[in-house]
């Protein structure tokens, strides 16, 4: 891994995360009162107290950066911490969820798709339903003697007027 002290850039993702500077709620205040001033002023150097409290913190003194547990102690929002190397760490996971986000999206189109192939499929099944009930009337109709006589009449077929009879074979007595 490429330090950054070694005349060489060192990559984004190589970098080594900076810890949040923690300050006090004194020296927020302090540092709230002093942001007028030095917005009117343009850049200025950090006073006195500042530069004090900022070299304890590099030497590591406890007591000035608030480690030590202190309630009133802040730590100051980086944007770095949610940059390239954030994303760079999590690109399996990220991955993962977009994954998901189009699982997702293809089921509630292929539930779209479902549901418009029912109806049709309904649709179509009370169609047939209909024909297949005209058709057994018109079957039913057709089947009626009188129907039959009137169907059967220009084949010169016509209607027993008579019952019929049974032809007995005389041998069998």
């Amino acid at each position: 891994m490429n330090k950054p002290g070694n005349n060489e850039v060192a990559a984004p993702w190589e970098e080594m995360p900076e810890e949040p500077q923690r300050i006090t709620a004194k020296e927020a205040s302090a540092a709230a009162a002093r942001s007028g001033d030095q917005a009117r002023s343009g850049d200025q150097a950090r006073s006195g107290d500042q530069a004090r409290s900022g070299d304890q913190a590099r030497s590591g003194d406890t007591k000035a950066t608030g480690r030590t547990g202190n309630p009133t102690a802040r730590t100051r929002w980086q944007p770095s911490q949610m940059g390239y190397r954030w994303v760079v760490r999590n690109v399996g996971f990220l991955l993962f969820l977009t994954i998901l986000a189009v699982i997702y999206i293809y089921n509630g189109h292929y539930a779209d798709k479902i549901s418009r192939d029912l109806s049709k499929t309904n649709k179509e099944l009370k169609e047939l339903q209909y024909e297949y009930k005209t058709l057994k009337s018109e079957v039913m109709f057709r089947s009626k003697e009188s129907e039959l006589a009137k169907a059967v009449e220009p084949f010169g077929l016509k209607e027993l007027t008579r019952p019929p009879f049974v032809i007995i074979d005389s041998v069998q007595r």
